[in-house]
């Protein structure tokens, strides 16, 4: 007796069946930077030619996606920063400077707070200064260009007249932020995270104190009567001598 032949699975199609039989998906660049995340994110050394090894590409391609080990960091880097920043833009209600200011205060605080990105800037606080400062990295030209959005968003709605130029505004800003982002790494002094809002509000502010002269000049009277005592052989009272503006050494210890 012949074994009947079982009936064909009416889900299994053609199509199906070739779905199942097709090559696993390329590999890409956005692949090499999720996996490269993961290992950092658990706190391991980045290497990128690990990382194409597990990915079976060869290291010459890894490379050629990511330039660099520097800028594929980088790249991580700015994936844990950038939200930082939107959330805090998303998060303030305030306008003009104010607003800038907090949003740059916000994101300060959130970066200090993110334990992979404390850890990074604690265990080699050098290298993380360099990468991140880099003017040929991503993280501070792409922070650089988010504040200057922020800012022309502010001067386009009627809440901020910017004393610089926006381009100089939005440099300086990331710049002070970086400074309350590494101090205790550069000075091993602890700041306050307010005075990184506050010392932003002042620059966008464009306040700044009148300048006292140096020195006051002799009126020109006083120096033709001077000339005429001497020339009659008189006693002449001195013409006074212009303040002189004291230095750091006028108040050097023990002196």
């Amino acid at each position: 007796m012949r074994a009947a032949t079982p009936s064909p699975d009416p889900r299994r199609t053609r199509l199906s069946r070739a779905l199942d039989e097709r090559p696993p998906r390329r590999v890409t660049p956005v692949d090499l930077f999720r996996l490269a995340r993961r290992h950092w994110l658990a706190g391991e050394r980045i290497d990128v030619g690990a990382l194409a090894a597990e990915l079976g590409i060869g290291r010459a391609t890894a490379f050629r996606w990511v330039g660099s080990r520097d800028l594929l960091l980088g790249e991580i880097v700015w994936s844990l920063c950038e939200p930082l920043m939107l959330k805090a833009a998303a998060n303030s209600r305030a306008r003009g400077a104010h607003r800038i200011a907090a949003v740059s205060e916000a994101t300060v605080r959130g970066i200090l707070d993110s334990v992979p990105l404390r850890e990074f800037i604690r265990q080699d606080p050098e290298y993380a200064l360099r990468l991140l400062t880099s003017k040929n990295g991503p993280v501070q030209a792409r922070a650089i260009e988010r504040v200057h959005q922020l800012m022309t968003q502010e001067v386009e709605g009627g809440h901020f007249d910017p004393p610089l130029a926006l381009a100089t505004l939005a440099y300086l800003v990331v710049r002070l932020s970086e400074s309350f982002i590494y101090a205790e790494v550069i000075t091993g002094q602890a700041v306050d995270m307010a005075d990184a809002g506050l010392a932003i509000e002042l620059l966008l502010s464009g306040r700044v104190a009148k300048r006292r002269n140096a020195s006051r000049p002799v009126p020109a009277a006083a120096e033709k009567r001077a000339h005429r005592r001497s020339a009659s052989g008189k006693p002449q009272s001195p013409i006074p001598s212009p303040p002189r503006r004291r230095g750091p050494s006028d108040f050097a210890l023990g002196g």
